[in-house]
């Protein structure tokens, strides 16, 4: 027989039931008391029936959170007590008890109450799931605001030495995401917050557990090791704290933009990898003074970026609301930060990979807020860009494998992006500037070649080796007519010459007996690859030269001058005159082909079609722009107008050169 839909609520509560509603909580069992437990729960909600709820009805609903087995049940009785916790205001009973002040004696008493709420996060029933993750954040957010500063850390150490990090993080990455949107982003924010107080915290010698987290840096770092002097006799170094990385002998006072956080994470770092951090150490000492990686400097630099990385300063209480009820899936799994709850790994990570970077770039002092951006950046690209999904293991290695070169042109891409959008057209005109000026730089050094002249294979025979003509065979291929050609000084003429043999020395441009007038060249075609590769040199083997005169050829059309009988036909024209082959070379090796192709298109005044010419270009003007955008400051964006210095005490005869700032007279 199917059971009865209990009735609503609010029925029960106008009608008068609130005093059967808690007597059912205190004696029922089974779906009767999962269906109460319910309705006290949208009642309590409602904000009806806190009269109700005493002391041992609270202490009956702990106890089935932690010994009834029913799904339903525990999902009715976790639900009651987050709305306990998460209502102080209507303690009646106990005015100015917290609800976790109310709940801690219970919990107490029933020390499997916060590991049963953690083990009930892995229940195949994501409503369950749901309520116990929502107790917890009331719990926490409860005890963060109300409890005392000695007391919510060691609730939430609790919590976490019971694995609830593992579980939450394990379900941000489930495929249950979605159906725990609402809990998984509320203790996210609760990250936050826990993250923010520990960094408005500051830290203070006077308090017990800070002066003893300071003095066990000390004490990790085998001060007796690295201290000996110049005479071999050990004693403790006099700048035991610059030792570690700190600018100075007072390292409580360096944490003031970090807070307790920084040194947690200082802490951390060292605490799980002591060995490595003494070596670590050791190795710095052999290093000159200035050239020293300042570990504990670079462990707050790395707690700023990874909190400046996860923004935390931004409330976002209402975030989970706003991206639970978007559609969009994007931002859906945007919203989701997993990587946020494995920090201190984030961190260990992140100073190694600051190290790595300091050594890879023999970096001194002076250049720590360089080794600084570039961390940051590579927190943005292997943290930020991480999927939902990814696993921290994942991201620990990409952070310790990162190409330094790849980071150093994420950089620069970075930096036009900056100026870009502080700039705008000025930055557009300054690139086209840049880019004419390395078209015609590049037009220059390619027309150079034309002058300087090329050897090019005419005639191929094959060698006295037996067997058939293959592309295996085709090295036995020896050029048997060698051609010079060369442009003229004034740029005018194109002159050449064949040869029975590549001569030792280039001929002089008087040897070569004929000339092409470049007035009468009408185009430049060439089978040339706009993508070939190019090679090393312009040289090239027996082998290259063969390949290049049966695949790569170089075609200069132009107009014969016109012969006595066709100048009598009074309406002859340029356009009925019949295209000719001027010349035809083959180049030896694609740099070659790349050279002249496009040097003799420039001649002419047209743009350049291969690959390596148009790479040249690019290369060239993003160098000059690269260097223009790291000699200016991002101050001077406002391209504010010079200031005109003053004439005070000044004669007729001296003047100032506004341009370069340099008086004359």
């Amino acid at each position: 027989m199917p059971l009865a839909t209990p009735p609503s609520p609010t029925y029960s509560y106008r009608k008068g039931g609130l005093p059967k509603l808690r007597f059912l909580a205190l004696h029922a069992t089974g779906n009767t008391l999962a269906y109460c437990l319910t309705s006290l729960s949208r009642l309590l909600e409602l904000d009806k029936g806190w009269d109700h709820v005493t002391d041992d009805l609270t202490r009956r609903i702990v106890g089935l959170v932690v010994a009834q087995p029913l799904v339903n049940v525990n999902r009715g009785a976790m639900s009651v007590l987050a709305a306990i916790v998460g209502n102080p205001s209507h303690r009646n009973s106990q005015p100015g008890v917290t609800g976790f002040q109310r709940l801690k004696p219970v919990i107490e008493s029933h020390k499997q109450f916060l590991p049963s709420l953690v083990e009930k996060m892995t229940s195949a029933d994501h409503a369950l799931c749901a309520n116990s993750l929502q107790l917890i954040n009331a719990l926490m957010r409860d005890t963060i605001a109300n409890e005392a500063d000695s007391e919510w850390p060691r609730f939430i150490k609790q919590l976490q030495e019971l694995g609830v990090i593992k579980s939450v993080y394990g379900l941000m990455q489930s495929s249950a995401v979605q159906d725990l949107a609402h809990p998984l982003l509320d203790f996210q924010s609760l990250t936050k917050i826990l993250l923010r107080r520990w960094r408005e915290e500051k830290v203070d010698l006077e308090k017990a557990d800070h002066r003893r987290a300071i003095r066990g840096l000390h004490v990790a770092s085998n001060p007796d090791q690295p201290g000996t002097d110049s005479k071999g006799s050990k004693r403790q170094s006099p700048a035991k704290w610059r030792r570690l990385g700190f600018e100075s002998e007072s390292p409580a006072f360096e944490f003031n933009s970090t807070g307790f956080l920084g040194l947690m994470d200082l802490t951390d770092f060292v605490y799980k990898n002591e060995d490595g951090f003494q070596k670590l150490l050791l190795e710095q000492s052999a290093e000159p003074l200035d050239q020293r990686c300042p570990i504990a400097r670079a462990s707050l630099a790395v707690t700023s970026t990874l909190y400046d990385h996860f923004e935390v300063d931004k409330a976002d209480e209402s975030e989970s609301n706003r991206y639970t009820i978007q559609d969009s899936r994007a931002n859906f799994e945007r919203a989701f930060k997993p990587l946020l709850l494995h920090w201190s790994r984030l961190h260990t990570s992140g100073l190694n990979a600051f190290i790595r970077l300091w050594k890879a770039a023999g970096a001194q002092l002076e250049d720590f807020d360089k080794i600084e951006e570039l961390v940051r950046i590579l927190t943005e690209q292997v943290v930020g860009q991480a999927p939902r999904t990814k696993e921290i293991k994942d991201v620990e290695e990409e952070l310790a494998e990162f190409d330094i070169q790849r980071l150093r042109e994420l950089q620069m891409e970075l930096l036009e992006l900056t100026y870009e959008d502080a700039w705008g057209h000025h930055l557009r005109q300054v690139r086209d500037e840049l880019s004419h000026e390395a078209l015609q730089f590049v037009k220059e050094q390619r027309i150079r070649c034309l002058l300087q002249g090329a050897w090019f294979p005419q005639t191929m025979n094959y060698g006295t080796e037996a067997g058939p003509v293959t592309s295996k065979t085709l090295s036995r291929t020896v050029p048997s007519l060698w051609r010079f050609v060369r442009l003229s000084h004034n740029r005018r003429y194109l002159h050449f010459s064949d040869f029975e043999e590549k001569l030792p020395t280039e001929p002089r441009l008087d040897a070569l007996r004929d000339k092409i007038d470049l007035s009468i060249v009408s185009s430049v075609v060439s089978n040339v690859s706009a993508s070939a590769p190019s090679t090393a040199s312009s040289d090239s083997t027996l082998k290259d030269a063969a390949h290049a005169n049966t695949s790569t050829r170089i075609t200069i059309h132009g107009y014969l001058p016109a012969t006595s009988h066709s100048r009598q036909k009074s309406d002859a024209s340029k356009s009925t005159q019949k295209e000719s082959v001027l010349l035809q070379l083959h180049p030896q090796s694609h740099t070659l082909a790349s050279e002249w192709l496009d040097g003799l298109l420039m001649l002419l005044n047209q743009q350049p079609i291969t690959a390596d010419t148009n790479k040249l270009v690019n290369l060239i003007g993003g160098y000059g722009l690269k260097i223009r955008l790291l000699n200016v400051r991002f101050e001077d964006v406002g391209m504010e107008e010079p200031i005109l210095p003053s004439r005070e005490g000044l004669d007729d005869d001296y003047y100032y050169d506004i341009g370069g700032m340099e008086p004359g007279v």
